[in-house]
């Protein structure tokens, strides 16, 4: 499938955005065969910075250089292995508060842990009744955090082709299910994140036999005003799974990652558009 990656890196495959600009897609390598998976990240208010997790229970840690707002490398990046984590593996999502804290969803065992940085050891958190319903390698794909605190995930699948998304929230030590995302398509959802201006951006992704194609939806926080900002055609990026919202001082910016499936046919990527709406 390597021709295929070749004819996406030259622009074969051009976006289709309905409200973003494509900004750049950096093509990250390391020669370290630990690294890869890449299943969500977080980035630093000014975007300089980012945390990102890998699905082998590892955090990724680095610095962007940007020329003139781009990413143009990365540097002084760290990996580390998650501590404490017992059976749960197979992390996907990530959330940090304020004073830094860090939150990690895992799909081999459902649920989410918090670490104080990423050299620290985890604790796990309340565990809903409705996680042990859930489908192996598809449940807590995506985590994000409110204004308020409280904690919002969602499973890659909701069990029905018809049937809405849940969406999860930590509200004072207790889960509820806070609303309902529509399903539209074949998209499944692989990654969230709540923006700077406090809406629900999630990250959804479609397989369809010879490559990705990628959707961005936004809903404020009782699960209405549903936009689709952005969606790709097939082959567009790799398989991204990850997103960060942030201000970049002129509006908001989505930065995604991709996760290669530590498959030498795949990539990493860190792909960034402009929401223009």
């Amino acid at each position: 499938m390597g021709w295929i990656y070749a004819l996406v890196a030259i622009g074969w495959a051009i976006p289709a955005a309905a409200d973003t600009t494509w900004i750049n897609s950096f093509h990250w390598k390391v020669d370290d065969p630990s690294f890869g998976g890449l299943s969500a990240i977080e980035v630093s208010p000014d975007g300089s910075q980012f945390t990102a997790v890998s699905d082998r229970s590892a955090f990724v840690s680095g610095t962007f250089v940007r020329a003139d707002g781009v990413i143009t490398g990365i540097e002084d990046y760290t990996f580390t292995e998650m501590i404490g984590t017992g059976d749960q593996v197979d992390s996907e999502g990530i959330a940090i508060a304020p004073g830094g804290t860090i939150y990690v969803s895992f799909e081999g065992f459902h649920g989410v842990r918090a670490f104080e940085n990423t050299e620290s050891a985890s604790t796990l958190l309340p565990v809903a009744s409705a996680f042990d319903a859930m489908q192996n390698n598809s449940s807590l794909e995506s985590l994000a955090i409110g204004p308020d605190g409280s904690l919002y995930t969602i499973p890659e699948r909701s069990g029905l082709a018809t049937r809405p998304f849940p969406v999860y929230r930590l509200k004072d030590g207790n889960w509820d299910e806070a609303f309902e995302i529509p399903r539209r398509g074949a998209f499944l959802i692989v990654g969230s994140d709540i923006g700077p201006d406090e809406n629900l951006y999630i990250l959804e992704r479609d397989f369809v036999g010879i490559g990705f194609r990628s959707r961005v939806r936004r809903f404020d926080l009782t699960g209405n005003n549903e936009k689709t900002l952005l969606q790709t055609h097939t082959m567009t990026h790799d398989n991204l799974e990850g997103i960060s919202v942030w201000d970049d001082g002129t509006g908001l910016r989505l930065t995604m990652v991709s996760d290669d499936n530590f498959r030498v046919f795949q990539r990493t990527e860190i792909v960034e558009y402009r929401i223009d709406d």
